[in-house]
């Protein structure tokens, strides 16, 4: 059987490429901005009684946006690796589909680290209401769930370096 040049799966080179940057970066996006939302109406609520408490918790606030930057790093990764936006760049099918492979460790594991480390840190939240000298150990136990983000990250990286270039 003898494979098209054109397209695999229905989709050329190129759009599976750039399937696979936006996936990078969509699904870790999506999970941050979920994750510090769900962190931020916990954190709000603490404020609303305590607004010397901001310093303490904007890091465990934020902390569930950096799959968010992982995400991106690894799609602009991808455009450029493959130099996606210059113009009269061709990849081959199975090129194409190896990229958008490679984006998965980072958009999969990026998307459900961050749904969880969001709940990890809105509870460190609470707890730092609570006791308000306890804010590392809340940090610690979030960055805990960071260390998968960064594996998929690395894999992702891995992958995309493994890939030969056009």
């Amino acid at each position: 059987m003898t494979e098209s040049l054109a397209t695999w799966w229905g989709l050329p080179g190129l759009a599976w490429a750039f399937l696979g940057s936006a996936v990078a970066y969509g699904l870790t996006g999506i999970g941050s901005a979920l994750a510090i939302a769900g962190v931020a109406r916990v954190s709000n609520g603490v404020l609303s009684e305590d607004p010397g408490k901001f310093g303490q918790l904007i890091v465990l606030t934020a902390l569930p946006g950096t799959q968010g930057f992982y995400g991106f790093v690894t799609a602009f990764l991808i455009l450029g690796f493959f130099k996606l936006l210059t113009p009269g760049t061709v990849l081959e099918p199975r090129v194409g589909f190896q990229i958008f492979l490679a984006s998965l460790p980072i958009a999969v594991v990026g998307l459900v680290s961050a749904l969880y480390q969001g709940k990890v840190c809105a509870a460190g939240v609470s707890m730092v209401a609570k006791q308000p000298g306890e804010a590392g150990k809340a940090i610690t136990l979030g960055v805990l769930v960071e260390t998968y983000a960064v594996l998929g990250f690395i894999a992702s990286i891995l992958l995309l370096v493994a890939i030969p270039k056009p």
